[in-house]
């Protein structure tokens, strides 16, 4: 009788894990709030997090169209269903913008960092005197347990500057969450170095298109929705798993 719920648990936990494993795509919607000023925060609906097997607090991989993933923290579950909110620097490391597809899933197996390297981008620290590891890093990765991902760039404030600092390296590879006990070693490095800088004009700096923004949106949506409409009108639709 043991063995018989022993098994029967341990296909429900093998269920949830296999949940928890398969990728689901979402569409990019403008962070609204905490998530708004969050570089590691993103906000799911409700259905979404329940279809991952997620809870609050719990670490996601997110990666975009071009290839490019980052590790992030569900904060919220009050998006509208087939959306996620992330904010700008989240965008930029997964070059995509808003109204674009980005896939996200569960991701336990974040460690604790013993080391990361990040970098300074030049202009973005000049005119700054003080200790970059004292004054900003330490500060910004303190007790918060945040996750990194190498090749992420983020915007750390402080002493009324804002500087951008990108992942050089992890241990262990390639992301990490840094903790108290995370070595931080810093090293500048020159900002055409970096593939976009967070200050490029993009479409979600320029007015005026908001109507054309919306009107790309119900088309994305009603792809991932409904592919069989756009296919009698011999439209390839995007090849995405149903939401």
């Amino acid at each position: 009788m043991v063995s018989l719920v022993d098994a029967t648990k341990d296909k429900y936990a093998t269920a949830i894990l296999n949940r928890e494993l398969q990728p689901i795509q979402l569409i990019i919607d403008d962070a609204d709030g905490v998530v708004k000023d969050n570089n590691i925060a993103v906000a799911l609906s409700l259905f979404a997090r329940d279809k991952l097997g997620l809870s609050l607090g719990d670490t996601v991989m997110l990666k975009g169209e071009k290839r490019r993933e980052t590790v992030c923290i569900v904060k919220f579950d009050i998006c509208p269903t087939n959306h996620i909110q992330m904010n700008r620097v989240v965008r930029n490391n997964l070059r995509v913008r808003l109204g674009d597809i980005v896939s996200i899933q569960g991701c336990r197996d974040v460690e604790h960092g013993k080391y990361i390297h990040v970098s300074p981008v030049d202009d973005t620290v000049q005119g700054i005197t003080g200790n970059l590891l004292e004054v900003y890093l330490k500060p910004y990765f303190g007790k918060f347990h945040r996750p990194v991902h190498k090749g992420d760039v983020v915007i750390v404030h402080a002493a009324m500057h804002a500087v951008e600092f990108k992942v050089i390296e992890t241990e262990p590879s390639p992301y990490c969450i840094v903790t108290l006990d995370t070595v931080i070693h810093c090293y500048p490095i020159k900002h055409e170095e970096e593939e976009i800088s967070l200050n490029e004009i993009g479409y979600d700096d320029i007015g005026g298109v908001r109507k054309q923004l919306a009107q790309i949106k119900k088309i994305v949506e009603l792809s991932l929705k409904h592919p069989q409409l756009l296919k009698t009108i011999e439209v390839k639709p995007i090849d995405l798993p149903d939401l």
